[in-house]
């Protein structure tokens, strides 16, 4: 087993398992989500998840509710989130260890969200739960014995500011900053998509698809590829982290943390948001 505590950014199946029989408290969330079906996730996590792991919902939990001009998945206010994570039993300092299916699409807004909140001890299971079956291990449908509320308490980000439509409106002129959309290259190039009813991508951003920090197994490439990858993307310029609901950004923020690039920023709102005043401009085609 690893032994360097706390996990950080990524735990291995090996070093979760090793945790998880030292009898370390661990909260394990389990973040599974369907954007097309939203109770699904819900019901897959009914079905078998690994022993002892909670309910993250993407909409109610991991978010706030949307007003029609913030984007599809605002961040949720900082209290009451907190308030969440202690009904949980979240305790000060507490590991906490969150997992997919989707190549850590959903697991990397948790983690995003608890760093935000000033929580070191917080990391993504490489490779998910694929990875937790593929290794033999066994998931339960038991559902994880009520626990008494935790202590913990916000502290300052551990993460990159947050940045707003109207400092990313700015940046378009100024250009101190590179926009990184993490969507994927069809919908950054502006090809019809039920998902946004406007199409593109802001002007100067640059396209570096989620999905591409993982390798063909959906485990993260290694510190050196990713570190080269965004080096290259970024040309010196400070990174401001965008998708289209502010979600799939934080898996390219996971992903810079691997790199050693830390403090890139978030636009929570990101493309839902921006293309809710028509008067922003936008782009298409390839950047």
């Amino acid at each position: 087993m690893n032994h360097k505590m706390p996990f950080e950014t990524l735990i291995s199946v090996t070093d979760l398992q090793a945790l998880l029989e030292s009898g370390t408290p661990v909260l394990l969330l389990d973040c599974e989500f369907d954007l097309a079906a939203p109770e699904k996730g819900r019901a897959v996590h009914a079905e078998g998840h690994l022993p002892g792991a909670r309910y993250a919902h993407l909409d109610n939990d991991l978010a706030s509710a949307p007003n029609g001009a913030n984007g599809r998945h605002p961040l949720p206010d900082r209290d009451t989130f907190a308030a969440w994570l202690r009904s949980l039993g979240l305790r000060k300092g507490q590991q906490v260890i969150a997992y997919d299916s989707n190549g850590g699409a959903w697991a990397a807004r948790a983690w995003w969200l608890l760093r935000w909140m000033g929580h070191r001890a917080v990391a993504v299971l490489d490779g998910g739960k694929p990875a937790w079956v593929a290794d033999g291990h066994d998931l339960t449908s038991e559902v994880p014995e009520a626990v008494n509320e935790g202590d913990f308490a916000p502290g300052d980000p551990l993460v990159g500011g947050i940045v707003s439509a109207q400092d990313v409106l700015g940046n378009i002129r100024a250009g101190a900053a590179q926009v990184l959309d993490a969507r994927d290259p069809s919908r950054f190039r502006g090809d019809a998509n039920p998902l946004d009813p406007v199409a593109g991508h802001m002007p100067g951003a640059r396209n570096h698809f989620f999905r591409d920090n993982l390798d063909g197994v959906g485990r993260f490439r290694s510190a050196e590829e990713l570190s080269a990858t965004f080096s290259a993307l970024l040309d010196g310029k400070p990174a401001v982290l965008s998708c289209g609901s502010g979600v799939t950004a934080c898996h390219n923020a996971l992903a810079m943390e691997i790199a050693g690039l830390p403090g890139a920023r978030l636009y929570p709102g990101s493309w839902s948001e921006w293309i809710s005043d028509p008067a922003r401009p936008v782009e298409t085609g390839e950047a």
